[in-house]
């Protein structure tokens, strides 16, 4: 299931990452690191995620 998870979040995580900046640039932050903040609360807000996904897909 670790596995699974892992691979799951490659794409959640990015996924997660990109709405994060599009969220920050939407609200008016322009500077670099806001950015890079925003687009790492979304990467790692990708981990439960990704380990709730792999688990309702292991249970079916």
């Amino acid at each position: 299931m670790l596995r699974l998870a892992i691979i799951l979040h490659l794409f959640i995580g990015a996924t997660l990452a990109g709405v994060g900046v599009i969220v920050a640039l939407m609200a008016g932050t322009d500077t670099g690191f806001g950015l890079f903040l925003a687009a790492l609360v979304g990467f790692f807000a990708g981990f439960p995620v990704s380990w709730k996904v792999s688990q309702v897909l292991y249970a079916r």
